[in-house]
């Protein structure tokens, strides 16, 4: 099943690794995703809560809201390149991780593209039983359709 919609929203604050604070954790996550960016050659924007994205495919028409019920096809992996999940799936955008509430807004439908969510936006310190606590995560993302 889809992990994204099986987490709370109460899991997405960041408490502390290795004795990290939550800036801390934040420097840490950045510095991995600028890593991973320069190491497989690509350029992304960022946005202001260590957010990377990259938009592939523009999309056309409007972008979704938070309010809006997504439907997403989507494939996500560890920084290593462990897959954790796949698939198609229809959401209200309100009841998913914070790195997706922030970057599927991003793209317009039918948009293409990755994100790169530090963990405080993804599952934060308390992780899945498939994605190990503070885990900087990525997603290939196709933004099928929405409705607000």
């Amino acid at each position: 099943m889809l992990i994204i919609l099986t987490i709370s929203l109460g899991f997405y604050a960041c408490n502390k690794e290795d004795n990290l604070s939550e800036e801390d954790q934040l420097s840490k996550d950045i510095g991995l995703i600028q890593d991973y960016l320069s190491d497989h050659n690509l350029e992304a924007e960022s946005t202001s809560s260590g957010l990377h994205y990259i938009i592939e495919t523009p999309g056309m028409d409007s972008y979704p809201t938070i309010n809006s019920t997504v439907t997403v096809q989507y494939t996500g992996y560890l920084l290593n390149g462990t897959e954790f999940d796949s698939g198609t799936a229809t959401f209200p955008l309100r009841n998913v991780i914070k790195g997706w509430q922030e970057g599927i807004p991003l793209f317009k439908r039918l948009g293409r593209g990755k994100l790169f969510i530090p963990s405080h936006l993804g599952y934060g310190s308390s992780g899945t039983s498939s994605i190990p606590s503070n885990s900087v995560i990525i997603f290939d993302i196709r933004l099928i359709s929405f409705t607000n």
